[in-house]
């Protein structure tokens, strides 16, 4: 098998089927060959029930994982990579934003280009708000100066690679996973390439506003320790400011007599002190939170059901 295509559904069920045919469309006379791993993410709607309708009727290769419940696409990726049998592996989202066209491209370029092991794709062009846009950006700024490893800001999951890599990201068995960080730190000779995102074919984005926030700091804490590092210096440098504020006040009121500031000056000390504390605390607390549920070696997906070809 040449290539497996990694397809991670949530409440996709209007675009499985559109997605198979555009597939097949895309990959027509291609001259190798190719299968298609569907990993369903306890979808509510009637996306398995549609995946197991194409399942049988095998137009090209499929596979077909379902979750026990939602997992994550984070897990699902983890699982598709599990169960793909091509020599390179892609992964792509059902909704049609990103065009299996770009995928054969990717491939191409794999075939030609032995020195690379990996073709991601960047947005080249975004339809997002200037809101939303903002805070991408800063989150590419924010966790590639905190952490060890360097993102290709508007990189995407959406990439094509050697089995060699697969095989080197499923050793990493971590249960909270964060794939564009994993793909930096495993290292390998990546090559990016420009692409502009097509309109959902149907249905709406899982994506919302919080949820991306909580995105970002999965990456953050996941690829960095460097807040535990900055919460320390938070912490010594509000104790060495209530020391000298400290030192001042007593040398007011032995100096000049000044009375003591009193009730007010007191309550926005506190409230500053108790304010620092709480956040590096909430910081701490993200890392042994992680540290907690990793203990327990939990698998990172739970499969109820699991269809392959013969």
């Amino acid at each position: 098998m040449k290539l497996s295509l990694v397809v991670p559904c949530y409440n996709e069920a209007e675009n499985v089927a559109a997605f198979l045919e555009a597939v097949i469309g895309a990959f027509d006379g291609c001259g190798y060959d190719y299968e298609i791993v569907f990993v369903n993410d306890g979808s509510s709607d009637a996306t398995m029930h549609n995946l197991k309708k194409l399942y049988q009727v095998q137009q090209c290769p499929i596979k077909v994982i379902s979750f026990s419940r939602n997992f994550g696409k984070e897990s699902a990726i983890y699982a598709g990579m599990e169960y793909a049998s091509g020599e390179y592996i892609s992964l792509i989202d059902a909704d049609l934003q990103q065009r299996p066209e770009i995928v054969r491209d990717m491939v191409q370029i794999l075939d030609d280009k032995p020195e690379h092991d990996v073709v991601a794709a960047y947005q080249d062009r975004r339809g997002e708000g200037k809101v939303l846009s903002f805070f991408k950006k800063r989150f590419y700024g924010t966790i590639n100066h905190l952490s060890d490893v360097n993102l290709h800001a508007d990189a995407s999951d959406f990439r094509t690679f050697r089995r060699s890599v697969r095989d080197s990201l499923l050793e990493l068995a971590e249960y909270h996973r964060f794939s564009k960080g994993l793909f930096a730190w495993v290292g390998y000779d990546t090559c990016y390439i420009p692409y502009t995102a097509c309109e959902r074919h149907a249905g709406k984005t899982k994506w919302s506003f919080r949820k991306l926030i909580n995105y970002a700091i999965e990456g953050i804490i996941g690829f960095s320790t460097k807040p535990l590092r900055y919460s320390l210096y938070i912490g010594s440098f509000t104790a060495i400011a209530a020391i000298a504020y400290l030192i001042w006040v007593v040398i007011e009121k032995l100096a000049w007599g000044i009375t003591i500031p009193g009730y007010a000056t007191i309550i926005v000390l506190i409230l500053l002190l108790g304010s620092v504390q709480l956040f590096c605390i909430g910081i701490i607390g993200e890392y042994v939170g992680r540290t907690f549920e990793q203990s327990k070696d939990r698998p990172i997906y739970i499969a109820k059901e699991v269809l392959e070809y013969n």
